[in-house]
């Protein structure tokens, strides 16, 4: 089965076997939440839409995003991500993975955020 791996270079630190899930985060400064929905497939992590719940310092709205439910949606068009890295520190907060709209942070499954770890990759791989 296929699934979600987190870790670094390669090292898998948890694992999630899952075809799809919402990637969410609040900004640092504005405090706005962002939400991008991932499937899990052989070739990455292929995004599938996104949604912003305002806006703010350097956040303009994507063009063609249309608001619905107190969002911003806007589809993204990339090639499948693999890996996908993001930063994680104790100052910015954690991600959250959803699956099925139920929310948990990072923190979870590899502990919290930490300043001597300040980045995470998240990759497609067989579980």
């Amino acid at each position: 089965m296929i699934g979600l791996c987190l870790g670094l270079a390669g090292a898998v630190w948890a694992m999630l076997p899952l075809p799809a899930f919402t990637l969410a985060w609040t900004h640092s400064i504005e405090k706005i939440r962002w939400e991008e929905d991932y499937q899990v497939s052989p070739a990455g992590l292929v995004i599938l839409s996104a949604r912003v719940r305002g806006t703010g310092a350097g956040m303009e709205i994507p063009e063609g995003a249309i608001l619905r439910d107190g969002a911003w949606h806007y589809p993204v068009r990339l090639p499948p991500l693999q890996p996908l890295r993001v930063g994680r520190t104790p100052q910015a907060g954690d991600y959250e993975i959803c699956i099925e709209g139920e929310c948990h942070a990072l923190s979870r499954w590899l502990g919290p955020p930490d300043a001597a770890q300040p980045s995470l990759e998240l990759w497609s791989c067989e579980t």
